[in-house]
């Protein structure tokens, strides 16, 4: 596989789940990339386990602070070149239950990091050289962006702007960058846990191809996006659910 050949990519979140899925595919595919994420250790042993510096980096930060954001474009540059593909896969969700009870402040938090984060994303990478390279943007979104979530209906909120944020973009950025997004249903990772641990048979019963999501489902998708084999899709939000949506049942 070489669909990729030569793509300087960067993948946030991406030290497990569905970003090291992601990174994992980009490299399979022929791409260098730069992963990020909160804890260095985790970053050093998944950049190692994708090839090591040859082909991968990782570079620990919050996603939402700009310098940590600023340092790794400086850094992609520095070991790789400028920046072809940007996938924002960052995301949190601190707060469950329902919206008249919310906490304010958490839903600040998943505003600046879910939303903002993103487009802040976005402009490092064109200060990267994204434009230059007529590149590809991918964000991770979710079902719960494109219809109603009870118990993370804030979640869902932010995922619902990062659907608007990508046609927007979509947009401003034609004809030299494709910006799409994906939306994925529940996905076997850490951070989806609680919404099938215990029960997973249950639920994965709902979707009418009887199982649940896994990263590289969701990696292969974003691969293709950020392919010349979509050259011509900008500004979509592709649905990766099993069906569930089909269905009128809960996620």
């Amino acid at each position: 596989m070489s669909k990729l050949s030569g793509a300087v990519a960067i993948v946030t979140g991406a030290s497990r789940g569905i970003g090291f899925a992601i990174a994992q595919r980009f490299v399979a595919e022929g791409a260098k990339v730069c992963i990020t994420g909160r804890d260095a250790g985790a970053l050093e042993s998944a950049a190692k386990d994708l090839g090591g510096p040859d082909v991968a980096i990782g570079v620990a930060g919050k996603g939402d602070d700009a310098g940590h954001r600023a340092a790794v474009v400086d850094t992609v540059l520095g070991a790789f070149g400028p920046v072809s593909l940007l996938v924002n896969n960052i995301g949190i969700n601190p707060a469950y239950g329902p919206l008249g009870s919310l906490d304010l402040g958490a839903a600040r938090k998943m505003l600046d990091v879910n939303v903002l984060g993103t487009l802040g994303w976005v402009q490092e990478a064109l200060r990267g050289g994204l434009e230059d390279t007529s590149g590809a943007i991918v964000n991770i979104s979710s079902i719960s962006g494109v219809r109603p979530a009870p118990g993370i209906g804030f979640y869902g909120v932010t995922k619902a702007a990062l659907i608007h944020l990508t046609e927007e973009l979509a947009v401003e950025l034609a004809p030299k960058i494709r910006v799409n997004a994906v939306a994925p249903a529940v996905v076997k990772t850490r951070f989806a846990t609680a919404l099938y641990e215990g029960r997973e048979a249950e639920v994965a019963a709902t979707y009418p191809l009887q199982r649940l999501g896994v990263p590289e489902d969701v990696a292969g998708t974003v691969a293709f996006l950020c392919s010349a084999d979509a050259a011509w899709i900008t500004g979509q939000t592709v649905v990766i659910d099993g069906g569930i949506t089909l269905t009128g049942a809960g996620a």
